[in-house]
């Protein structure tokens, strides 16, 4: 969005918006940051669970205020760490977890009723949820008292992403029996995060961003709907996930207008409480805006772009290591990123103040003019039957747009400073790996083999053959991967069923 505002010097609002209130472009609160700030939320998971909770007690050390785990890609798409597909994947992108065992390796000496966490799991959110219950059982925690959030957000993986398993109606119902369960037994946990960050990530627009993302959330709406819930029982607990990037006026005006839609369309479409109309939502830092070259610029992008959030009214959010176009953030990137969050909250000043950019003539057209952008999206995605009957288009959308960029970049019309501009020659590009990975795929495989080795068959083969009824019979299918890992059933183990 470059266009530039026809009325600098007389800008007529008409309508008058206020925080807290309906349609919330303002933010779903009256005083916002002003008595608590947004939740700090380190994104972290890689090599063994031992590994990564040495993290989680580093970053809980040094001020983090919630938990949010990242799965290695085995993890992610229903492979135990023996599986052979799984060989020099194990751990690379996030922690490997198999079993039960490994989630109690993930938490040790952290007490799940004081802290609240963010799986980043989706074809196998039910499974890992099913693990995180079983140790909160454990550990003597009330299901009530947990507070966190699980992706659960299938949907945007046929589009952007691609990790899924299943076709996507079996998927489908995965989401639906999770969020059903949540709403009967987790009234403080998050059951889906609908996510743009990867739509934005994989080259779409920001318009774009918010379009799909919304679409998406319609459809788990109709069909939680569709499957006999109540809309005041499920949407106040519906969470979103989005991404920020360097054009901080588009960035705010982008959270603004994805506020002001939702509850716009939760009003005008189902009739929705305004507490149903809220979107709350996390953000992390572009990824994809990350260079290799001349990395340290890139601490410079995450501030801009942890500002944008924080002005647009972000809930909780992720700053990136400046290393990560090279590597997973090491421990001194990982600090860096946090101390930027705690330098915007506590010195800055910007949490003074409710959506401090409100009234400005530029942030207002913008956010009116995504508004319109995003809202014909919709328009064509429910035209097409609503957004699993769009993933073709949006993925043919998405794909046009980051070509647009690309080639943008190519040409030098969109400058990337040290990329195509301001360039060093003979850089020297160098990656600090923080882990011998090749090593930690060795410790998770033979723990793994030896946990499989104690098991009781004859517990094990009962869980399974459970598992497979529950699937055949369609009912709820939690309470029987929660039997299950509790019997060290592993997630490869269920996934297969």
């Amino acid at each position: 969005m470059k266009e530039k505002s026809e009325t600098p010097d007389l800008y007529d609002r008409k309508h008058s918006e206020e925080p807290g209130k309906f349609p919330f472009t303002r933010g779903i609160h009256r005083s916002m940051y002003q008595h608590r700030y947004w939740t700090m939320r380190q994104y972290a998971g890689f090599g063994t669970a031992e590994e990564t909770n040495r993290r989680y007690h580093y970053l809980l050390n040094e001020g983090t205020s919630g938990l949010s785990v990242a799965f290695d890609l085995p993890t992610q798409m229903g492979l135990d760490s023996d599986h052979p597909l799984a060989n020099g994947e194990v751990g690379r992108v996030g922690v490997a977890i198999d079993s039960l065992e490994d989630m109690r390796r993930l938490f040790s000496g952290i007490s799940l009723d004081e802290v609240s966490t963010s799986m980043t799991i989706n074809s196998t959110a039910a499974i890992l949820l099913a693990m995180y219950i079983s140790l909160a059982d454990e550990q003597g925690v009330s299901r009530e008292s947990l507070a966190g959030t699980v992706q659960n957000d299938i949907l945007k993986e046929y589009v952007a992403r691609g990790t899924y398993i299943y076709p996507m109606e079996e998927s489908l119902r995965l989401v639906s029996d999770l969020t059903v369960f949540c709403s009967d037994e987790l009234p403080g946990w998050n059951p889906i995060s609908i996510s743009g960050y990867h739509i934005r990530e994989a080259g779409s627009t920001a318009a774009q961003e918010i379009a799909f993302t919304l679409a998406n959330g319609l459809e788990y709406v109709e069909r939680l709907l569709a499957g006999g819930m109540n809309l005041e029982t499920f949407a106040p607990r519906l969470s979103f996930f989005f991404a920020a990037h360097n054009d901080i006026f588009e960035e705010v005006a982008k959270f603004r207008a994805a506020r002001r839609l939702w509850a716009q369309t939760m009003k005008s479409k189902y009739g929705a409480s305004d507490r149903s109309c809220w979107l709350r939502f996390h953000t992390q830092t572009g990824g994809s805006t990350l260079t290799a070259q001349q990395p340290m610029n890139n601490a410079a992008r995450v501030t801009i772009q942890a500002m944008a959030a924080v002005l647009g009214g972000t809930q909780s959010l992720h700053t990136n290591g400046f290393d990560e176009a090279l590597n997973l953030p090491t421990t001194g990137s990982a600090k860096l990123a946090l101390r930027t969050q705690q330098i915007i909250a506590y010195e800055s000043g910007i949490a003074k103040v409710t959506d401090p950019m409100a009234g400005s003539y530029y942030i207002e057209e913008l956010t009116d003019k995504m508004v319109e952008m995003s809202r014909d999206y919709l328009d064509k995605i429910d035209a097409l039957g609503g957004a699993s009957n769009a993933t073709v288009f949006m993925q043919e959308e998405i794909a046009a747009a980051a070509y647009s960029h690309q080639k943008n970049v190519e040409k030098g019309k969109q400058v990337i400073v040290g990329v195509n501009q301001f360039v060093e020659e003979e850089e020297e590009h160098s990656s600090t790996v923080p882990a011998d990975y090749l090593e930690l795929e060795g410790d998770q495989c033979h723990s793994l083999i030896n946990m499989k080795a104690r098991r009781d068959k004859e517990k094990i083969k009962k869980a399974c053959d459970d598992v497979r009824l529950a699937v055949k019979s369609g009912e709820n299918l939690i309470p029987v991967f929660i039997d299950a890992v509790k019997a060290d059933v592993t997630l490869g183990e269920i996934s297969e069923i």
